[in-house]
C-alpha cells in the first residue's frame, strides 16, 4: 500500500503581543528561534525533506519554517493563509488540495493542529495529547484520502 507522509510542524515559541500588535504579526522569542533550529536538526535526522511545504502567513510560522527549512534544504514552500487559525476540518482541506505532494510539511498553530493528529489517528478530535511549541507530529496515513481514524503516528518530537 501506499503511504503519503505529513509533518505536521506548530511554531515555535512567540513574543507577546506588544500593545496594538495584531496576533499574526507575533515575531519568535529567542527561546522560539532555539527551538526552531532545534526542530530543524530532529527533522534532518529524521525525516526526508518534504516535497512541499504549506505554512501559515503569520510571522512566527514563516519565521519556524524559514529556520527549518535551513537546516533540510530545499522545498516547494508555499504559504497558505487557511492554515492561519484553522480548524481540522479546513487543514484537511488544505492537505487535500496538495495530494499530488508525497510528503507535505504543514507549519501551523493550535488548537487546529493537535485536534487534527487527534482526528487523523484516533478518529476523535478531543482524544490530542497536545503539541508544545516547536513541536512535530509525523503521520503516515494511505495515500488518496485522509480519513479519520487512518493516520499513524510515525515520530512525536518536541523540543
Amino acid at each position: 500500500m501506499t503511504m503519503r507522509e505529513i509533518i505536521l510542524l506548530r511554531h515555535a515559541h512567540a513574543e507577546t503581543a506588544a500593545p496594538g500588535q495584531d496576533d499574526a504579526s507575533r515575531p519568535l522569542s529567542a527561546q522560539g528561534e532555539a527551538e526552531a533550529d532545534d526542530a530543524g536538526a530532529w527533522l534532518k535526522q529524521h525525516a526526508a525533506a518534504p516535497v512541499r511545504v504549506l505554512c501559515s502567513p503569520a510571522a512566527r510560522t514563516r519565521a519556524t519554517c524559514e529556520r527549518v527549512l535551513a537546516a533540510l534544504g530545499y522545498a516547494d514552500l508555499r504559504f497558505e493563509p487557511r492554515v492561519y487559525d484553522a480548524t481540522p476540518a479546513t487543514l484537511i482541506r488544505v492537505l487535500e488540495d496538495h495530494a499530488d505532494a508525497d510528503t507535505v510539511m504543514l507549519v501551523g498553530h493550535n488548537p487546529g493542529l493537535e485536534t487534527l493528529v487527534a482526528l487523523l489517528t484516533e478518529g476523535a478530535s478531543d482524544s490530542g495529547r497536545g503539541m508544545p511549541p516547536g513541536a512535530v507530529a509525523w503521520l503516515a496515513l494511505p495515500a488518496g484520502s485522509i480519513e479519520p481514524g487512518t493516520a499513524r503516528v510515525r515520530h512525536f518530537w518536541w523540543p
